[in-house]
């Protein structure tokens, strides 16, 4: 089973679309530019300008990033491939605020991350980024219900507020009749679901996905990516998940490919030409890009 829920009022910024994305991809009527300033200029949600990062020292230090230049517009979903060791997890992290890059230049909402103290970029985080991960980082101990009303009282909204949140955040991912079960009783598509509500909890701008998909059978991920990019839309934020799963593809704006700790190739509307192995995404008649749908 497939859902395309409707996020909650209180959760998201309404129907929305950037400035100069594809109306295809929201099919709103309501059409509003919320980071747009008083004179027209809409940052990025992620600037990357030749930043590098290694770990180690001596001999021994090994730079996983290289020179890496990239920029994700507001609104976008955008994919980072490559193979293992070329430095994905570690973007990621930077883009996180987890680690800060040793070299180069990187904003993130208009934010340079490296400039904060690590208390404020965990408030950072906490107040502007959602994240994602492989194997769910649940709390055992808690409910489903806990486990997402957890993010929100870290924010201090109160017990009831955050309940109340909760409990429509997991409505909208088909498990409200499971809020009361500990992750240990949940399968593996349930407990990914109930990571996708905490992760937007928070109602963030920029939510980061490592490999979300990677330990679900191809139903369960593509009910995931159907869920996780009908919630971003209809917030109005920016999905950027690396992946290693070829299946999920089609749910991208734009594939970015990282190989030897450089950003070697952009696919997708504005990137370039798509590459072969990036099939149901392909060309429309009139020079747009359109999606194919998962079938049975």
């Amino acid at each position: 089973m497939l859902w395309s829920p409707s996020a909650p009022a209180f959760l998201g910024r309404g129907p929305v679309r950037p400035r100069g994305s594809d109306p295809a991809h929201f099919p709103h009527e309501t059409l509003v530019d919320p980071w747009v300033d008083d004179e027209g200029w809409m940052p990025p949600a992620v600037a990357a300008r030749e930043i590098g990062k290694g770990f180690g020292g001596g001999r021994g230090r090994a730079t996983v990033l290289k020179g890496v230049s990239l920029e994700i517009r507001r609104g976008e979903v955008v994919f980072l491939v490559g193979p293992s060791g070329s430095g994905k997890s570690t973007l990621l992290s930077l883009i996180g605020g987890i680690m800060t890059p040793d070299q180069g230049s990187l904003t993130v909402l208009g934010q340079d991350t490296s400039r904060l103290d690590p208390a404020r970029r965990a408030d950072f985080r906490r107040d502007h980024l959602g994240f994602i991960f492989q194997t769910f980082h649940l709390m055992p101990t808690l409910s489903a219900l806990d486990n997402v009303r957890l993010a929100l009282a870290m924010r201090g909204i109160s017990r009831r507020e955050s309940t109340a949140r909760a409990t429509a955040l997991l409505g909208s991912v088909g498990l409200s009749h499971r809020a009361g079960l500990r992750p240990g009783r949940l399968s593996t598509g349930e407990c990914q679901r109930v990571a996708v509500a905490r992760a937007l909890a928070g109602d963030p701008e920029l939510v980061l996905a490592d490999e979300p998909t990677a330990s679900l059978d191809a139903e369960n991920g593509q009910a995931i990516m159907h869920l996780l990019t009908d919630l971003v839309r209809t917030r109005g934020a920016t999905l950027l998940i690396v992946t290693h799963d070829n299946r999920i593809f089609p749910f991208a704006d734009r594939i970015l490919r990282l190989e030897g700790g450089r950003v070697v190739g952009s696919d997708g509307p504005g990137g370039g030409d798509p590459p072969e192995e990036v099939a149901g995404v392909m060309a429309a008649p009139d020079g747009r890009r359109r999606r194919r749908e998962w079938g049975p």
